[in-house]
């Protein structure tokens, strides 16, 4: 127990002061601390005016100008991480890093739990309020799930579902939406139907706002009963930001009820979900969040609003040890804190929760704004550099709409195009693109569906978050023209 309480120790000298501190620069030495204590939005005021705004079409210069302006700042960010050195991670859609900050939250709290032999019984309402804030929505909204999927399942799978009902989606969504999907197909006798997504810079928020008016418009023609839509915002297939705000349009002209995938939502894009209207919006906390793993946010509307005057659908939790038999809300006051049904079953793991709660604080008082405009403003440097060496038509991902960016980006990244339909070709230049390079790159591939296509794709896909820098893409860029000439 000495060893155990001598690492804790430890762990929470790094959070007070980190190693070598006295090293750093007064300026850094104040940022270092401003996390460690956690600071009010006024204490980072001077770090958020140098940050420039990704929307709007730019040169590669401009957009490599704007990240080297602000690099002293991001630098003090990435050394809040313990990545390898000798690596350089890019797939932060597939599973992020807890910074130094959360990492001793995360060992404190499991020692004073073992030290203490405490329970996990509860709701976390006070830690939901505090992380609620930074989306936009009040506490009785937002609930801590195990992850994305977990959400989803309680989302779709709490609906009270009849048999002819009809879900309108994409055939880009991910199986954590799928599979709830299919069960509801299977136990409720609902529908699903599938609009074929189209891909590349050609496409505009209008596009896809049309696309899916136009599919509830033509089944509501055939007598279908059209009750949802879900969708994915980004879709983890190409970073197509499915744009929430006119999605929502075409919910409420059609009376639905909106479920969005938003796996990458939380800690890449600063939105305040309150204003957005949406009924269900799960994303993952150990992704873009960078919380522990195991962990997911699900917000769940529980009032009324302005943004969204539709009745709150009726829904029932799945997978809980709380239940309220009460009729939900028809005015803008709450009848019960819905959230706590999806986050109280049994005993909770209270340290992965509060480690989350530290890494979404962490966020607030970087600004998440800030942190959304410097992750789009390196995936629109990326998306640029890309266009420079294999042409705008290698990417699956838009970039000149700012309403569809993210910080995901994809991309063909073979000189003969039609390589991207081989698949082993594809899983060899992920692999390639680690082993062959010094630092290497963890990145991954992604297969999907295209419009017209004799078989799937298998694009390239990059995530570019706040640990990453202009250098960063430079080299990325650079090594993977190398290596699909090596390839060719």
């Amino acid at each position: 127990m000495n060893a155990v309480r001598e690492t804790n120790e430890a762990a929470l000298a790094l959070r007070q002061e980190p190693a070598g501190i006295e090293k750093w620069t007064a300026k850094r030495r104040d940022f270092l601390r401003m996390l460690g204590y956690g600071a009010s939005t006024a204490a980072v005021a001077p770090w958020l005016v140098a940050c420039g705004d990704a929307n709007g079409q730019t040169t590669a210069e401009e957009l490599r100008a704007r990240l080297v302006q602000d690099e002293a700042f991001w630098t003090d960010v990435q050394n809040m991480f313990v990545l390898k050195p000798e690596k350089t991670y890019m797939n932060i859609g597939t599973g992020g890093s807890m910074p130094k900050v959360v990492l001793s939250v995360f060992e404190e709290e499991n020692y004073l739990k073992a030290a203490d032999s405490s329970s996990g019984y509860g709701n976390l309402a006070d830690l939901r309020a505090s992380v609620a804030r930074g989306f936009g929505v009040d506490g009785d909204e937002l609930a801590f799930s195990a992850n994305t999927s977990s959400g989803m399942c309680h989302a779709i799978l709490g609906l009270d579902w009849q048999a002819g009902d009809v879900v309108v989606t994409t055939n880009h969504e991910h199986g954590g939406g799928n599979t709830p999907l299919a069960i509801a197909v299977a136990r409720y006798g609902i529908e699903v139907s599938r609009i074929d997504m189209p891909v590349g810079n050609n496409q505009t928020a209008a596009t896809y706002v049309a696309l899916f008016d136009e599919r509830v418009r033509q089944l509501k023609s055939q007598g279908k009963r059209v009750r949802a839509m879900m969708w994915s915002s980004p879709t983890y297939k190409t970073g197509t930001m499915l744009p929430i705000a006119e999605l929502m349009e075409v919910v409420k002209t059609h009376e639905l009820i909106s479920i969005v995938d938003g796996a990458h939502l939380p800690g890449m894009m600063a939105y305040d979900y309150g204003a957005l209207g949406v009924d269900f919006m799960s994303g993952a906390g150990h992704k873009w969040q960078c919380g522990p793993g195991s962990t997911g946010i699900l917000v769940i509307r529980n009032k009324m609003r302005a943004s969204n005057p539709l009745p709150l659908p009726k829904w029932y939790p799945v997978h809980s040890s709380s239940y309220s038999a009460l009729d939900r809300t028809t005015n803008g006051t709450a009848t019960y804190d819905i959230a706590a049904s999806v986050t109280s079953c049994g005993s909770l793991h209270v340290p992965m929760f509060k480690s989350l709660a530290r890494a979404c604080e962490m966020w607030d008082e970087i600004g998440r704004k800030k942190i959304e405009t410097y992750d789009l403003t390196l995936s629109s440097y990326l998306k640029e550099r890309i266009v420079e060496r294999w042409g705008v038509d290698s990417l699956y991902s838009p970039k000149d709409d700012p309403k569809l960016l993210s910080a995901l980006t994809c991309f063909n990244p073979f000189r003969t195009p039609s390589d991207v339909m081989n698949g082993p070709k594809s899983t060899q230049f992920v692999a390639r693109m680690l082993s062959d390079y010094a630092p290497g790159f963890v990145i991954r591939n992604s297969n999907f569906p295209v419009i017209g296509a004799a078989a799937e794709h298998y694009g390239i896909r990059v995530s570019t978050h706040l640990w990453h820098d202009a250098a960063d893409i430079d080299r990325l860029v650079d090594s993977m023209w190398d290596l699909s000439t090596k390839m060719a």
